[in-house]
């Protein structure tokens, strides 16, 4: 099951045409990431306060498949794919529920995984994630 996490675009996000700069997707997977964190518990300051660690992005992999526009509101997904241990890859995809695909469902804009990894937070070095964090992220 997907954590969702619901972003309006604004005149920020958009580019001189009115649509989402490609690069802003990754801002907004990292929001979600970022917000299905706290949704169990874990803000990510806090995990470094607790445990001396934290997570960094190690890799992206992005598909864009159609643009978002200039007050759209999209749903963005965060799943856990994989777990390495010290190192998660979460699958990340974006939808727009302004403008529904003709079944009436969300359309797909953009899709892509992310790999992070644990570091020590004062030397960011490797680390094992905290197993407590793993069965967390597990559920």
């Amino acid at each position: 099951m997907a954590f969702s996490f619901p972003i309006r675009v604004y005149w920020e996000d958009t580019d001189a045409g009115g649509i989402v700069f490609y690069a802003n997707y990754l801002k907004f997977f990292e929001r979600a990431r970022t917000e299905w964190l706290r949704s169990l518990g874990h803000g990510q300051q806090r995990l470094r306060e607790a445990t001396g660690g934290m997570f960094v992005v190690l890799e992206t992999q992005v598909r864009y498949r159609q643009p978002a526009r200039l007050d759209d509101e999209l749903l963005v997904t965060a799943r856990l794919q994989d777990n390495r241990g010290a190192s998660l890859t979460i699958a990340q995809q974006a939808f727009c529920t302004t403008a529904p695909d003709p079944s009436g469902a969300p359309t797909l804009l953009c899709e892509g995984t992310i790999r992070i990894g644990w570091v020590e937070a004062s030397t960011l070095r490797p680390a094992r994630i905290p197993p407590q964090l793993l069965e967390v992220l597990k559920k």
